[in-house]
Protein backbone atom coordinates (compact mmCIF):
# COMPACT_ATOMS: atom_id res chain seq x y z
CA UNK A 1 0.00 0.00 0.00
CA UNK A 2 1.47 3.36 -0.81
CA UNK A 3 -0.63 5.73 1.45
CA UNK A 4 1.21 8.48 2.91
CA UNK A 5 2.29 8.91 6.64
CA UNK A 6 1.05 11.74 8.32
CA UNK A 7 4.25 14.06 6.81
CA UNK A 8 4.82 12.30 3.64
CA UNK A 9 4.46 14.06 0.14
CA UNK A 10 4.13 12.67 -3.24
CA UNK A 11 4.72 14.54 -6.69
CA UNK A 12 4.48 13.41 -10.49
CA UNK A 13 7.49 13.80 -12.32
CA UNK A 14 6.47 15.19 -15.62
CA UNK A 15 9.97 13.80 -17.03
CA UNK A 16 9.66 10.57 -16.38
CA UNK A 17 6.28 10.31 -15.28
CA UNK A 18 6.72 8.41 -12.13
CA UNK A 19 5.43 9.28 -8.82
CA UNK A 20 8.15 10.23 -6.15
CA UNK A 21 7.50 10.08 -2.36
CA UNK A 22 9.12 12.67 -0.68
CA UNK A 23 10.49 15.82 -3.48
CA UNK A 24 13.25 14.15 -5.18
CA UNK A 25 13.74 16.11 -8.69
CA UNK A 26 14.09 19.88 -9.88
CA UNK A 27 10.98 21.69 -9.04
CA UNK A 28 10.78 22.06 -12.85
CA UNK A 29 9.58 18.39 -13.54
CA UNK A 30 7.70 17.68 -10.67
CA UNK A 31 3.39 18.05 -9.81
CA UNK A 32 2.79 18.20 -6.34
CA UNK A 33 2.34 17.91 -3.30
CA UNK A 34 -0.31 15.73 -2.99
CA UNK A 35 -0.96 13.44 -0.32
CA UNK A 36 -1.43 9.84 -1.30
CA UNK A 37 0.80 8.08 -3.90
CA UNK A 38 -2.66 7.29 -5.45
CA UNK A 39 -3.93 10.81 -5.97
CA UNK A 40 -0.46 11.75 -7.45
CA UNK A 41 -0.82 8.99 -10.16
CA UNK A 42 -3.44 10.77 -11.42
CA UNK A 43 -1.43 14.69 -11.51
CA UNK A 44 -1.80 15.10 -15.23
CA UNK A 45 -5.81 14.49 -15.23
CA UNK A 46 -6.44 16.55 -12.01
CA UNK A 47 -4.08 19.40 -13.94
CA UNK A 48 -6.02 18.59 -16.80
CA UNK A 49 -9.57 19.29 -14.72
CA UNK A 50 -8.83 22.70 -12.94
CA UNK A 51 -7.28 23.85 -16.17
CA UNK A 52 -10.52 23.34 -18.18
CA UNK A 53 -12.70 25.02 -15.01
CA UNK A 54 -10.22 27.85 -15.03
CA UNK A 55 -10.69 28.12 -18.65
CA UNK A 56 -14.93 27.79 -18.39
CA UNK A 57 -14.62 30.77 -15.52
CA UNK A 58 -12.38 32.90 -17.31
CA UNK A 59 -15.35 32.20 -20.32
CA UNK A 60 -17.59 33.29 -18.18
CA UNK A 61 -16.23 36.44 -16.83
CA UNK A 62 -15.39 37.44 -20.58
CA UNK A 63 -19.30 37.07 -21.49
CA UNK A 64 -19.72 39.20 -18.01
CA UNK A 65 -17.42 41.80 -18.94
CA UNK A 66 -19.09 42.14 -22.23
CA UNK A 67 -22.23 42.88 -21.41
Amino acid sequence: MHEADDNTEYYFNTQTRMVEKGRLSSWEHLLGPYDTFDEASKAIEIAANRSDAWDEADAAWRDEDER
